[in-house]
């Protein structure tokens, strides 16, 4: 039941930044502004949640990354890509230093559906538009 619900929610993630992302790419001027003044907010609240989740500890670990047998420095991948998006303008080369890192980074491009579009590189899609389950076969298509 956990699975399905973590489901739900991831779904319901992906296709509200799908739909930011078409309305960035296709919107006119004044929805623009107006999607602007609702959504920043919300999504700089978002960034600063997550973030603060991922504040260094006095040791300088990462407490949510770490694990009781692993901890792992700051900056921790969340951070590296906050830096990698906002700061850098998703100009700067991807440095994840760390093998758990990789690992994660990893699992999350089998894991996520993010456009290509909006990330201007390829990733791997499932199938379905975000599901971890494939969809029903199409009458006369192959099925996935």
């Amino acid at each position: 039941m956990d699975q399905i619900l973590g489901q739900v929610l991831r779904n319901a993630v992906w296709e509200r930044l799908d739909m930011l992302s078409d309305l960035a790419n296709r919107a006119d001027a004044s929805s623009l502004v107006s999607v602007a003044r609702s959504e920043l907010p919300r999504l700089t609240e978002g960034w600063r949640a997550m973030l603060r989740a991922h504040e260094p500890d006095e040791r300088g670990d990462c407490p949510t990354c770490s694990t009781r047998w692993h901890r792992y420095k700051a900056p921790c991948s969340v951070w590296q890509v906050a830096h990698e998006h906002l700061v850098a303008g998703g100009l700067a080369p991807q440095q994840v230093t760390h093998r758990r890192g990789r690992r994660r980074a990893a699992a999350a491009a089998q894991t996520h559906t993010v456009p290509a579009a909006a990330e201007n590189r390829s990733v791997p899609r499932q199938a379905g538009k975000h599901a971890l389950v494939p969809p029903p076969a199409i009458a006369g298509g192959p099925a996935r």
